[in-house]
């Protein structure tokens, strides 16, 4: 991968969670090694540009608001939401040509504000469906995040790859070491990874078990995982104690969403939905939930990426030859094909 162009770039990333940005603030993060201001006009819609004043380069959130407009805390050059300078009080006030700050589309959906930083026209219909997370009730969706020292690569991996459940994480995901012997399904389109696995365990796995008519007894179990570009990965799972269909409709179960977005090469932003099909109207429930969800994530899979990332050294994963088992087959496809619309968008005229 070109190291100076390491980033799939016409394609939608999330920025933030909606909530973190708010009426009146000015929110700041690093995405795609570029710095990004964002904020909401006074009607809500949000907005995303390029932090960095382009007059001697002073952080723009560092600044203040003037209704839907920012001043430079440094000389007072005010912009615009489209990020064209609109005052400038020196001088004469004229306001030089290259005084503008560069704009980057966004859609909020879902819980999270969308930027789209490629140069070609943004596209709405290459943002993938994940309309489920906002069907059934309220109190049974739940977010987080967390920034993890680690390529976002290795964390697409991790989630493609669920064999490490049977290793990595304690009683409250616990698959028993059932997933270690299977060669689960895998699924491979134009822009696409999608890979499945079925078993069963006993007992269930404790965020289904108390939901099941039996707790203690055996469960069937399935997960399915589709990966969509850049860094989407959309994991359904479940579980049953008929012989009904393994799918959400028919076992009690959650649709969750890993979207990974780089901050750097070696630095990542972990955001994270989930939606449970159960015990839907407890708020206290899902506030326990996604605390040990998100501490499943900071406590046992991320210490292990962010070690192996120092390891490795490189973002050319292929360059050291790892050894390839089976059930690397879905993190590989993955890689292969983020590689390869890189590799053809760096190559379009």
């Amino acid at each position: 991968m070109d190291s100076k162009q390491p980033y799939l770039r016409n394609v939608w990333y999330v920025a933030a969670l909606s909530s973190e940005v708010g009426p009146e603030a000015l929110f700041h993060r690093k995405l795609l090694d570029t710095s990004v201001m964002l904020y909401r006009k006074q009607d809500g819609t949000p907005v995303a540009v390029h932090d960095r004043c382009p007059h001697r380069f002073a952080p723009m959130h560092m600044g203040k608001r003037e209704g839907d407009e920012v001043s430079c805390v440094y000389h007072g050059l005010r912009f615009d939401a489209q990020g064209q300078c609109t005052h400038n009080p020196h001088g004469d006030g004229r306001i030089p040509k290259a005084a503008q700050l560069r704009s980057y589309p966004v859609i909020e959906r879902w819980g999270f504000l969308w930027i789209w930083m490629g140069d070609a026209p943004a596209d709405p219909a290459l943002l993938p469906d994940y309309s489920s997370l906002g069907e059934g009730h309220p109190n049974a969706l739940g977010y987080t995040y967390i920034l993890l020292k680690a390529n976002y690569e290795l964390l697409i991996d991790n989630v493609m790859d669920l064999s490490h459940v049977d290793y990595v994480h304690s009683e409250i995901i616990s698959t028993r070491g059932q997933l270690t012997p299977q060669k689960a399904a895998v699924k491979e389109s134009d822009r696409a990874v999608v890979t499945r696995w079925e078993w069963q365990q006993t007992p269930p796995m404790l965020i289904f078990a108390n939901f099941l008519p039996q707790p203690q007894a055996v469960a069937q179990h399935w997960a399915e995982v589709a990966w969509a570009p850049p860094a989407n990965i959309q994991l359904s799972i479940g579980a049953c104690q008929d012989d009904g269909p393994l799918d959400l409709d028919h076992t009690v179960g959650q649709y969750d969403l890993h979207v990974v977005t780089p901050e750097t090469e070696n630095t990542t932003h972990y955001f994270f939905a989930t939606r449970r099909n159960h015990n839907e109207a407890d708020a206290e429930y899902s506030a326990m939930k996604i605390q040990a969800m998100h501490g499943a994530f900071a406590d046992e899979d991320g210490p292990i990426i962010e070690a192996a990332h120092n390891e490795i050294g490189t973002t050319d994963f292929f360059s050291l030859n790892p050894v390839l088992m089976s059930n690397d087959a879905s993190p590989v496809k993955v890689r292969r094909l983020l590689r390869k619309l890189i590799s053809e968008e760096q190559t379009r005229p």
